[in-house]
């Protein structure tokens, strides 16, 4: 446990129940020194998670930690209503159904229905993974914008996990082009041996791409014939969790 953190949020709770306050007051109130007071209120302040008010030297709660909550409750929200959506498509095809949300440029499982096969792609729910050459991150990083994309080739870079991991930017660029004109992505044997996933993208009600599902199973039971069609399947799923977030428009 650090102390230091453990104390930010002690002073973030303290603001949260009573509003605008002073070095002094949190001090008094939390029975923390008041030089270890106000280099917290200093760093949360430049952090965006505390303003201070210039006339009275107190503090309140600062627009960041609003930002922060939206992207918390979006993502309770997202489980809640793409869950029956990966039963649907788990009952469908009975291999393993994962939803991710981007989360610093990078896909984040958060929810997972696992093939009853005995062999079938596990539950990563938790785990991180790079967007360039998994289905789920590809279907998000070909709705992004230009820059966007080529800042995350720029920070990340393209190393190669397997002898079919995408390594080059003009590579990547046409693929990405080819997602969006299909509306589904294709993770083959990319990011793990024998492995195929099939990826599509979920809107929010802005619009924007920000988070997205997969269907995966070991290249031995995916027929390529099938695999349109099993895209059109997870795109239709992904159009509805779309529109009950509150997407109205065509992409």
């Amino acid at each position: 446990m650090v102390n230091s953190i453990v104390k930010a949020i002690h002073v973030l709770e303290t603001l949260s129940d009573n509003g605008n306050l002073g070095v002094t007051e949190l001090s008094r109130c939390l029975g923390f020194a008041k030089s270890s007071v106000h280099s917290i209120l200093e760093t949360l302040e430049s952090e965006g998670l505390l303003e201070k008010n210039a006339e009275t030297n107190k503090y309140h709660l600062g627009l960041k930690l609003i930002e922060l909550g939206n992207r918390a409750q979006l993502n309770l929200d997202i489980c809640k209503i793409a869950h029956p959506y990966l039963k649907g498509l788990n009952r469908l095809t009975d291999e393993t159904v994962h939803l991710t949300v981007l989360d610093n440029d990078e896909v984040l499982y958060v929810d997972c229905i696992e093939s009853k096969q005995w062999l079938r792609t596990y539950s990563v729910i938790g785990v991180r993974a790079p967007l360039y050459c998994t289905a789920v991150g590809k279907a998000i990083m070909a709705n992004l914008d230009y820059k966007h994309v080529r800042h995350i080739i720029e920070e990340k870079g393209l190393p190669r996990i397997t002898e079919n991991t995408i390594t080059t930017e003009d590579a990547l660029l046409a693929e990405l082009e080819d997602i969006r004109t299909k509306g589904y992505a294709i993770d083959n044997m990319e990011h793990e041996d024998r492995l195929i996933c099939i990826g599509a993208p979920i809107r929010n009600a802005k619009g924007e791409v920000f988070a997205s599902i997969s269907v995966s199973g070991p290249v031995s039971r995916q027929d390529i014939s099938k695999i349109d069609e099993l895209g059109k399947r997870v795109m239709e799923a992904t159009r509805e969790i779309s529109w009950k977030l509150g997407y109205r428009s065509g992409p």
